[in-house]
């Protein structure tokens, strides 16, 4: 049997990054001489990176921050095997542009050896507790975390230091529509918007309501709260005008029924002239027997 420890979520990224082998630091520079340093050229961005968005302006501070003090905390890569010198970036995206604009020769690094699904799920891990993603992009990460590796929302909550129930409401917001979403990871609105329009038939209608007025949270709520009460107070209108029949058309139902032999269900609102008519057969015979009704108009009448 095979011993090795699992690897997982465990309790975040400390556990997960303590549960692999570490690689050799990077030789550069003298010869013999060891250093965790890399060329920043020889580094690539993971395409399967949790985090879409990087705010130019958030680099730019980023960028005058490391010119002036270095980067404090080292990338965590892994060697890519088919390309000979080169390292993928397992955590650390956004230090390593901001690097470039600051244009920096090297940058330090941490090196360890990550299967795919690994390197997934240490950058969802390391995005998360910096809180560098966006509603949505969490949302993404721990979908993907579900999806791709089978943890359960328990499991996520217990790793990301979160309750259940923040890791399940932020799924959810992915039954949003894209324009809501949109919006969301604009910052035009916040999750506590986003949350509210997730029972409503037309979230988007709403969305753009919230950001023409500038509408708060609690605004949303009250709005989405009243769109609820006419949509079920048109429903039961509706419902009542279907069920509420007029006694005569209750009474006219009942001998065409009988007439035909079939379930015939008049659909007339009080008031109006026009109306419909629903005749329900059982059978193929009692269909037939319809046809000839329409066609020759007689319906005592039985063919021989």
């Amino acid at each position: 049997m095979d011993n090795k420890p699992r690897r997982g979520l465990g309790r975040g990224l400390d556990v997960l990054m303590s549960d692999v082998k570490k690689i050799n630091t990077v030789e550069v520079g003298e010869k013999g001489k060891r250093d965790n340093l890399l060329p920043i050229e020889k580094l690539q961005p993971n395409e399967n990176q949790p985090r879409r968005t990087f705010a130019a302006e958030a680099l730019k501070d980023l960028a005058s921050s490391i010119s002036a003090k270095g980067i404090i905390q080292p990338l965590i890569v892994r060697p890519l095997p088919d390309e000979p010198e080169m390292y993928e970036i397992v955590a650390g995206e956004r230090r390593w542009r901001a690097a470039q604009m600051a244009k920096l020769d090297c940058i330090p690094v941490i090196v360890r050896e990550f299967d795919d699904s690994e390197v997934l799920q240490v950058a969802i891990i390391e995005n998360i507790q910096r809180k560098n993603l966006s509603p949505v992009e969490e949302a993404v990460a721990y979908r993907q975390l579900v999806e791709k590796f089978g943890h359960t929302q328990e499991k996520i909550a217990e790793s990301m230091g979160k309750s259940r129930s923040h890791v399940a409401n932020t799924v959810r917001l992915l039954s949003l529509p894209e324009e809501v979403l949109a919006l969301l990871n604009d910052g035009k609105i916040t999750s506590g918007h986003a949350r509210a329009l997730i029972p409503c038939d037309d979230p988007a209608m709403l969305a753009r309501k919230i950001v023409e007025k500038d509408m708060s949270v609690r605004d949303t709520e009250n709005l989405v709260a009243k769109s609820a009460d006419g949509k079920a107070g048109k429903d039961k209108r509706r419902k009542t005008s279907k069920t509420e029949k007029n006694p005569d058309t209750i009474d006219l139902e009942n001998d065409l029924s009988a007439n035909l032999g079939m379930t015939v269900i008049l659909n007339h609102a009080e008031g109006n002239q026009n109306g419909s008519m629903t005749i329900k057969y059982g059978t193929l015979d009692q269909l037939d027997e319809l046809c000839r009704i329409l066609t020759f108009g007689n319906v005592n009448s039985q063919e021989s």
